[in-house]
Order: C-alpha cells, then sequence, then structure tokens
C-alpha cells in the first residue's frame, strides 16, 4: 500500500473543499522534469503552478450588474443597522471608529476586490481570463490596506516613544504644588463621608426593599456617583429595568425613581419621580438607551465614561464629557466639552468645559485623571528617563484590588479626586498625594512623606486584629493641621463597626473608635501625647481653655518623647504637656499660674496650647531646660516639694500604655 505523503493529503483535502490544482511541483512524477521519469531527468524541474479557484468569487464574477446592485444595496443597509446599534462616533480619532470601518468596510472591500482579481486572472469555469480587469481590481483590493495603514501611521504616531510627543503627554495635566495646612480646611466631622461605595451599594439595596411595588420590575443601577447635593457629601444612581419583559411592560411610564445614599449619616432613600421620571437610561434597550441617544444626536463626538447626576433641585441628569486627542490619532486624551442630556426629557446641553454648572461634579472622569497625572509623573524628564534612569520618576498609588486607588473629598462644592503618590518602584511610601478636581481638572500636589494607603489600612486592621475587620480605602482629612487617613472599619457582612483615623507621616499612631466623634478624641488626644500638634494647632477641634495654680509638675519619657505631667490646684485632672511642641511649660513651676487649652481624655487630658500664664522663674536642677533636653528620667524639678506621687503614677501609666500601643502596631 502506497503511503500519502502530508502535502497530497492536504492538496487532496483543498480539492475536496472546492479549490482546483492545476499542474503540480516539481521533482513529482511526470510533472517533476522534462529529462526522464521520476523528476530526476537532467533537464531541470518546472516550477510549481497552481491554480486555485475560490468557489465564491467563481459565482461573484459571473454575477450581472442588477445582481451586484442588489448586493450592494444589502451592504449598505447591513452596515447602517450595524452603525444603529453599535453607533460608533464618526471621527478619526476614534479607536471604535477604526475598528468599525475595518470589520465592516474595509474587510468586505478588500475580500470582494482581492476574490474579482484572483478569478479574472487565472479564469473559472465561468469567467474568461481577463488580465486588464484582474489588474484594475487588485488596485482597487490596495485601498482598504492603504486607508489601514493610516490607522496603523496614527497609532504609532500617538506613542510616547515618537519624538516630542512625551513632552506632550507630560503636559496634558497642570499640576501645582501647593501647602497641605494650608490650602485643605480642618474637617468638619458633621460632613464628612464615613462609608465607601460598596457601603453604599449594600444600603441602596436594602432601601429597594422598603418599596415592594418596584421590587419586581426594577433594580438599582451599579453606577452611584459621588456628588455633592445640597452641601453633603451623596451617592446617586437610577433604577433600571429588571429584564427585557420588565421593560416592554413599564416602557411608557418610564423609570419612576432613583437611589440617594448619605455618605455622612448613613441615611438611604428612594426618591421618586412622580412628575419627571426617567426615559432615558442605560437599561433602555432600543432609541432611549442613553448611550445611542446622546451619540446619534452628536455623531462626530467621542464620549468617555458618563456619570448620573441630579441638580439642586433633585432633577436627574446624565453627563456625558467629550474626548478630545491631542496627540496623533489617538493618544493625549482630555475633556473640552461636556454633554448634559436630561434624563426626562433626552433634550441635551452641549457646553464647554468651564460654562459647566458649579453643581456638575464629573466633567473629567476619575479614571482619565489619574492616567494625565501618570503621564506627567512618568514623562516629565522625557521617554528614555521614563523607564532607564526613572529620575523624579512617579505614579499614583495601586489600590487594593490591583486597580488605581483612591477616593473623593468635597471642597470647595466640588468633588476632588484623591490618590497618593508613589516612586516608580511603587513601594509601601509615598513623598505625596494629589488633588484633583472632577469639573475643572485643577490639580494640586502636596508634598507629605508617609505610608501609603494600604499600609495605612494593614496598620488599622492590626488594631482590631482580633475582631477581623476590613479597612475601607482611607480618606485624606485635615486634623490639627496634619495629614491624616481616615477610613471605616467593616465586618465580613460589609457593616461599619468602628473608624480609624491613621497619621500618614507616623503611621503608627492610630486611634479606633465606635463613633467618628470618639474615634476623633482619641485622635487628637494621640497627637498631642506624641508631641505632634504644635502651638496654636487644633484649636477649632473642641478644646478646652483652663486657668490655674500648678499643684504637681513631673516629667517623664513616653516612646522617646519628653512630657511634663502637671496637676492644678482644686483640679483632680492631670494634664500631659507634650515636648518639643509645648517647650514653654519648662520655665513653670509649682506656685505658678498658667492658663492653656487642651482635649478632654482619659487618663491624662493632653494639652494643645500654652495660651499664658505668670512663670515666677525657671525650674533648678534637673528640672532646667537641659534636663528637659536629656529627657529627665521621671525626677520632679526643683521648686518647692516633690509631687504626692499621683502625677509620676500617671506618667508610668502613660509610658507603659505607650509601650503596649508601639507593640500592637
Amino acid at each position: 500500500m502506497k503511503q500519502t505523503s502530508g502535502l497530497d493529503a492536504l492538496l487532496e483535502a483543498l480539492k475536496q473543499s472546492g479549490m482546483n490544482f492545476e499542474g503540480g511541483f516539481g521533482g513529482q512524477g511526470e510533472a517533476g522534469g522534462r529529462g526522464g521519469s521520476g523528476g530526476h531527468g537532467g533537464g531541470g524541474s518546472r516550477p510549481p503552478h497552481v491554480n486555485v479557484e475560490i468557489p465564491f468569487a467563481d459565482r461573484m464574477a459571473s454575477w450581472g450588474r442588477k445582481a451586484l446592485i442588489v448586493a450592494a444595496i444589502v451592504i449598505v443597509i447591513i452596515g447602517l443597522a450595524a452603525y444603529w446599534w453599535f453607533h460608533p462616533p464618526i471621527n478619526i480619532h476614534s479607536t471604535d471608529t477604526w475598528m468599525f470601518v475595518t470589520v465592516f468596510i474595509l474587510l468586505p472591500l478588500f475580500l470582494v476586490f482581492w476574490g474579482k482579481s484572483r478569478a479574472y486572472k487565472t479564469g473559472t469555469s465561468k469567467v474568461d481570463p481577463s488580465p486588464g480587469k484582474s489588474k484594475a481590481f487588485k488596485v482597487a483590493s490596495y485601498v482598504p490596506v492603504l486607508v489601514a495603514l493610516v490607522g496603523v501611521v496614527g497609532a504609532v504616531a500617538s506613542l510616547s516613544i515618537f519624538p516630542g510627543n512625551a513632552e506632550k503627554y507630560a503636559n496634558v495635566l497642570q499640576t501645582s504644588t501647593d501647602d497641605f495646612a494650608t490650602d485643605i480646611q480642618e474637617v468638619n466631622y458633621s460632613e464628612i463621608p464615613v462609608i465607601d461605595r460598596d457601603s453604599a451599594v449594600l444600603l441602596g439595596n436594602r432601601e429597594m426593599g422598603s418599596i415592594p411595588e418596584y421590587v419586581s420590575q426594577f433594580e438599582i443601577s451599579p453606577l452611584y456617583s459621588q456628588i455633592n447635593y445640597q452641601q453633603e457629601p451623596v451617592r446617586v444612581s437610577p433604577l433600571g429595568y429588571a429584564d427585557l419583559f420588565k421593560w416592554f411592560t413599564n416602557r411608557e411610564g418610564g423609570i419612576p425613581a432613583y437611589a440617594l445614599v448619605n455618605m455622612t449619616t448613613q441615611d438611604a432613600e428612594i426618591v421618586r419621580l412622580d412628575d419627571s421620571p426617567i426615559y432615558y437610561s442605560e437599561s433602555e434597550p432600543l432609541a432611549r438607551n442613553i448611550d445611542r441617544h446622546v451619540q446619534l444626536k452628536y455623531p462626530f463626538y467621542m464620549f468617555d465614561q458618563k456619570s448620573f447626576e441630579i441638580d439642586d433641585d433633585g432633577h436627574p441628569w446624565w453627563i456625558c464629557p467629550v474626548q478630545t486627542r491631542t496627540i496623533g490619532l489617538f493618544g493625549g486624551t482630555t475633556i473640552e466639552r461636556v454633554v448634559m442630556v436630561d434624563a426626562t426629557t433626552g433634550e441635551c446641553q452641549d457646553l464647554a468645559i468651564e460654562d459647566v454648572p458649579q453643581w456638575v461634579d464629573h466633567a473629567y472622569p476619575t479614571d482619565l485623571l489619574l492616567e494625565q497625572y501618570n503621564w506627567s509623573g512618568k514623562y516629565k524628564n522625557g521617554w528614555l528617563n521614563s523607564f532607564l534612569g526613572q529620575q523624579d520618576v512617579v505614579q499614583t498609588t495601586p489600590g487594593t484590588d490591583g486597580n488605581q486607588g483612591y477616593n473623593y473629598i468635597a471642597k470647595d462644592d466640588d468633588v476632588w479626586v484623591y490618590t497618593g503618590v508613589t516612586s516608580a518602584t511603587a513601594d509601601n511610601s509615598i513623598v505625596g498625594f494629589v488633588l484633583i478636581n472632577q469639573r475643572t481638572a485643577e490639580s494640586h500636589f502636596y508634598s507629605v512623606a508617609g505610608a501609603t494607603e494600604q499600609s495605612a489600612m494593614q496598620s488599622a486592621e492590626g488594631q482590631v486584629q482580633n475582631l477581623r475587620y476590613r479597612a475601607t480605602f482611607p480618606l485624606l482629612i485635615n486634623v490639627s493641621g496634619q495629614p491624616t487617613y481616615f477610613m471605616a472599619l467593616k465586618d465580613d457582612a460589609g457593616l461599619v463597626k468602628q473608624f480609624a483615623m491613621i497619621d500618614i507621616q507616623r503611621y503608627q499612631n492610630v486611634a479606633v473608635g465606635n463613633t467618628v466623634a470618639e474615634c476623633q478624641k482619641a485622635y487628637q488626644a494621640l497627637l498631642a501625647t506624641n508631641g505632634v500638634v504644635a502651638e496654636g494647632e487644633g484649636a477649632d477641634t473642641g478644646s478646652v481653655e483652663k486657668t490655674g495654680t500648678i499643684r504637681n509638675i513631673a516629667q517623664a519619657v513616653v516612646e522617646g518623647n519628653s512630657h511634663f505631667y502637671v496637676t492644678l490646684d482644686g483640679e483632680e485632672g492631670i494634664y500631659d504637656f507634650a515636648l518639643p511642641g509645648l517647650i514653654e511649660i519648662v520655665g513653670y513651676k509649682e506656685g505658678d499660674t498658667i492658663t492653656f487649652t487642651y482635649a478632654e481624655a482619659d487618663p491624662t487630658n493632653p494639652v494643645e496650647e500654652i495660651v499664658g500664664g505668670d512663670a515666677q522663674g525657671a525650674p533648678s536642677g534637673e528640672g532646667s531646660a537641659d534636663a528637659a533636653s536629656e529627657g529627665g528620667q521621671g525626677s520632679p524639678p526643683d521648686g518647692g516639694g516633690t509631687a504626692d506621687g499621683a502625677a509620676a503614677d500617671t506618667a508610668a501609666e502613660a509610658e507603659a500604655s505607650g509601650d503596649a500601643q508601639g507593640d500592637a502596631v
């Protein structure tokens, strides 16, 4: 039995599929050479000739003019239907446009022209060979290829390696360097968002169950945009049709409500829209689909990630940012216009970015702003430095799930994106953090060396490791002039149980409380105890002013920091003066009158500022300033008697407590 080669088997399979191979390959049998049998003659071998017949091209070549016109009409109808359904922008800078054109126009044209060229070149059973027509169709087949090459060249011209592009990428977002304590006001604890997006989704979905007539017909969209509404941080998300059948039965009445979750009070409600239901939404499958509606109305615009917002009157809107590409064909994306769509009527307002109303909070998508900042951090010293020397190369800190890590801050009635900034190697420390306004793209960098958000989260979780709570991504706040991470601690069910505050620069300073007020009090006491709060800070954070005569004063060292513990005549409280922030205390002794402000705490009250007093002279001996600078060992200053032991005992207790806390962290 003769063995069949792999090539013979392939040719046989192609013949069975309809392709006709005329001739053969040199060196095999009679088709091999002219000089002898078996292809070994001295005359040499004949070049292989393969005539390939493609059934589709064969049939198409025999079509008459009428058939070609019908085919063209069918192709146009299919293309228009595909455009209506997929609605890509008609814009040379859009990658969606290029994909659509390639799949529905360039590729079909290339196949048609190439097939016709092959059919007229070799001829088929229904078409005679025609070199002229073959050449004409061959030239025509180059046209879609050349158009595709234009897209490839445009993509290459968008790369950062292309000469001059690195500088352009670095300047898309302009960021100024500012002082944190000056620019960021101290936090108002009655307005601080205490829950994250996941908790807001949980609260909103639970509130949906309180309206049984909606539950079986609608569900809450996962959007949950964070906005400022009536000076409060909230998340809003529209309802949507539960499925296609529910849309069919409810489309006339529209979507009757949206969910609103207060990020401060944790109150959730389903806001009914009796007179102005939502007709344009993501859950609409046909003409009132919000993406299709706005894209077909503005066919030349490239829209970025939209957001759902409500104005000051609670009316629903869709905010649709319009992209502009500034580098090559596809690079340097930014936002220059915004289309606002009334979710009830579908009416649109096309506005320049500077004309967007104050109540709009998401003119710039978060991901785009972080990408723009990373461009400036990566390419500010050129493309070559971005991956070789990497001098001064920085990037935003990653999140816990590998995605970008960020949070939102309410400031000046706008929503600002916050994220830490770390080195190119993404270590566990930050060099500062950046705030970017989502309405104007105003960007500020604050130089603060400290722990990354993830490290702070782990530190907070370590404080409650016995409870197995999980920390949310931190929120940046200002406490007594100190940049501070604030986060919620949640149980396995996603419910907020406690709160934590962590000093960004000294992330071993962790305070935990069951309420925000309790956490605040513990944190401010911790700052004062460790000498972080300087004179003049913390005056507006609930501090108490006290005036009295010093009864006893004692010195101790807690975690390497010197502290003076003072008791007053007629008072039972013990007041903690931490050095070096309150160095003036070394000039006081028993019997002197002193006025100061402090935060109430237990077992000692941390002093925030020495307002005034009547110091009669500096203490002598070990109680002098020299002793304070040497970190005294608990001996009271000489000046009229020793302490009765109460302050010293409390100092020892505080020292032990501080050591225990340091071990826990």
